[in-house]
């Protein structure tokens, strides 16, 4: 991690970098750390986008400057982009009262103005609306920002770090996302108890004396300062050979990555490694740190693809390593990756790094962590049957994921901004306008309704500009569409392992929470077998790790059905407490079968009748083939839920169906 913030440093034009890790892990006390070792700015004097005085922007909106400006010194600035933002907070927002009124253009910069020439940090990326993240991306691969409202255009420099931190258990960013940051390092914590009691032994000791401890590392954070600013100088005298540009194609290439940003971004880390070290010409060793950090996020193809590199891949096509030139003699204690292979952590001193050592930014490989208690395997207990006993189970494996059929809430919502449901949403098309105090976008024509009443009373003469007070302001309400919580509830009775249902039963949840990942959805997952219901996994954003539940799910016993009913219930009334807005939408996978406890059939048609008093929309797939019994059919009934066969969740399913229901021209009906 630190040599990925150090690299992107050294070099903005790298792309900044997306730190991935569990919670607790430091990553954002060391992103906040680099500020502290990052040379003063200098600007323009007065200008709010921080315009170089040697160079000022002849677009900036504080201009022109003049030829030799006054200038003045900050410090460098970590701008923090919280998740809740707006598109207005981010890129800026018009005075509109001056604008209409006054006929004055007055712009009030966002959060990209402010990041211009340092670091903008976004913790939780994943976390942020995927338009935001679109638009942090553009304005750091361009180095501008536009803003454009009611015809009224304005660009101005937006030259930034662009640094992100996010745990992967929340769910990930869309794969052309990843691709648009330049760097990626995964981040744990150590498994080393002696280092794991270094790191509380300083923090401890950071709590009871701040100002002392930081004074011990003061010396070791200078000179590491003063090694990046002598990087910074030198990263564009450094050479990179037409040989090892080729051999970094070659890297690309192998991995297979999309595109050619993969290329660009290796190429660049290179050199800014080989600046860092204090190199003039690029070695294999700089590539080999900079495929590890450009690579690994770009070779995921779909959300069900963990990021990693093969390093015995890279090794051979590396080769045998070249001689390296000597490099001058390093002060003590300022390398956080004396190997010139920090990326994956080595076990150095946290004194090595920019931070108040509040913990170690990396550690030794983390050991697999045991099965947790709530995994599909663990079965609970039941009063009606003995501790010991075992019920029997058989494991299949879903096959290639298809796209499905669009299942949707009925109604129009109003949740969080997605890709599913209709709903009132801050993006989509304009269909009305809300009173004054009402967040959102201005609705023009109605707020000019609104003011021609008032304009004899306000004085105006013909022809002078409408006057307009903050009562007539109207903002503009806004149908799109938006995110559920998509809870699949699957049968995984011994009656769904016969005729490789199963399989089938799989391949169509796994189907369903890729679609569920591309809208942008919550999901959880319910199981149920034996004679208990399982909370397999509680809603959230992340689909790899319902993903991965799913595929260890076994199957066989009986069938609870009613269990399995009544847990999903619990489940959606406490997620309504959490999160009121989101409408949930509760798929069953099933054959509608209930075998399990005494009046089996009745208790599920009381926990359907449950279920659909509460208003939760529904779908029931049906797993049966052939000539079946139709109790799925009749289960959805009781739940008010659409019955849609395993067959015909596919969307390719369904336009085969109505195709070939519908006459050809010429032809008789039957």
């Amino acid at each position: 991690m630190l040599l990925a913030l150090i690299l992107t440093t050294v070099s903005p034009e790298v792309g900044g970098v997306l730190v991935r890790g569990e919670k607790g892990t430091a990553k954002t006390t060391t992103v906040r750390a680099l500020t502290r070792v990052l040379p003063p700015v200098a600007v323009v004097a007065g200008c709010r986008f921080s315009c170089d005085p040697n160079d000022p922007d002849p677009g900036c909106p504080d201009g022109p400057h003049p030829a030799d400006p006054d200038a003045t010194s900050r410090p460098a600035r970590l701008v923090e982009l919280p998740v809740g933002a707006t598109e207005d907070r981010v890129l800026g927002s018009l005075d509109l009262q001056q604008a209409l009124g006054a006929g004055q253009v007055v712009y009030e910069p966002g959060l990209l103005a402010a990041a211009h020439r340092g670091l903008l940090y976004v913790d939780e990326v994943n976390l942020l609306h995927d338009h935001l993240v679109d638009l942090l991306l553009d304005a750091a691969a361009t180095g501008r920002s536009t803003v454009e409202r009611e015809g009224v255009s304005i660009a101005h420099a937006s030259r930034l770090v662009l640094i992100g931190t996010m745990n992967p258990e929340e769910g990930e960013l869309r794969p052309q996302l990843l691709d648009r940051f330049g760097l990626t390092a995964e981040v744990s914590a150590p498994r080393d108890p002696a280092l794991r009691a270094e790191v509380v032994r300083r923090r401890m000791a950071f709590d009871r004396d701040p100002v002392g401890f930081a004074a011990g590392y003061a010396d070791a954070e200078s000179a590491f300062a003063a090694r990046l600013a002598a990087a910074r100088k030198v990263v564009g005298e450094v050479e990179l050979s037409d040989d090892l540009l080729v051999l970094v194609a070659e890297i690309c290439a192998a991995f297979e990555v999309d595109g050619m940003r993969a290329d660009l971004v290796t190429a660049r880390a290179a050199v800014a490694h080989a600046a860092w070290h204090r190199r003039t010409r690029v070695t294999k060793a700089d590539i080999r740190a900079a495929a590890r950090l450009a690579l690994p996020h770009r070779r995921r193809r779909n959300p069900f693809d963990a990021p990693g590199l093969d390093e015995e891949l890279l090794d051979r096509l590396l080769g045998e390593d070249e001689p390296e030139p000597p490099e001058p003699e390093p002060e003590p204690s300022t390398s956080p990756d004396e190997d010139g292979e920090g990326a994956e952590g080595d076990g150095s001193e946290p004194s090595e790094t920019p931070g108040k050592g509040d913990a170690p930014s990396a550690g030794p490989e983390p050991t697999p962590a045991p099965p947790s208690a709530d995994t599909p395997d663990a079965v609970p207990e039941s009063p009606d049957r003995p501790a010991a006993a075992v019920v029997p189970t058989s494991l299949s494996h879903a096959g290639a994921a298809y796209r499905t059929r669009l299942f949707t809430a009925s109604g129009v919502g109003a949740g969080t901004a997605g890709r599913r449901s209709r709903a009132v949403t801050t993006t989509g098309r304009t269909v009305g306008a809300a009173a004054p105090g009402t967040p959102g976008p201005l609705h023009l024509p109605a707020t000019i309704r609104a003011a021609a009443p008032q304009q004899h009373r306000r004085g105006r003469v013909d022809g002078r500009a409408l006057r307009l007070s903050r009562s007539d302001l109207r903002t503009a309400v806004t149908e799109g569409r938006e995110s559920n919580l998509v809870l699949l509830v699957v049968d995984a009775s011994g009656s769904m392992a016969a005729r490789r249902r199963m399989e089938a039963v799989k391949t169509a949840a796994l189907s369903l929470l890729l679609d569920a990942y591309q809208r942008r959805d919550k999901v959880g997952l319910v199981t149920f077998r034996g004679a208990t219901a399982t909370l397999a996994l509680p809603p959230t954003s992340s689909v790899d790790v319902a993903a991965r539940r799913l595929d260890e799910l076994p199957s066989g016993g009986r069938t609870p059905l009613a269990e399995g009913l009544l847990c999903a219930a619990e489940a959606l009334r406490l997620e309504r407490i959490r999160d009121p807005r989101r409408r949930p939408l509760l798929v069953l996978v099933t054959d509608g079968r209930a075998t399990s406890g005494p009046d089996a059939v009745g208790r599920s048609r009381q926990a359907a009748a449950l279920l659909r008093a509460s208003g939760v929309a529904s779908v029931v797939i049906d797993c049966e083939t052939g000539y079946g019994l139709g109790l799925a059919r009749v289960l959805s009934a009781h739940l008010g839920a659409e019955h849609v066969p395993v067959g015909e969740v596919a969307a390719d399913s369904l336009v085969a169906a109505v195709r070939s229901r519908t006459p050809r021209p010429g032809a008789r009906a039957a």
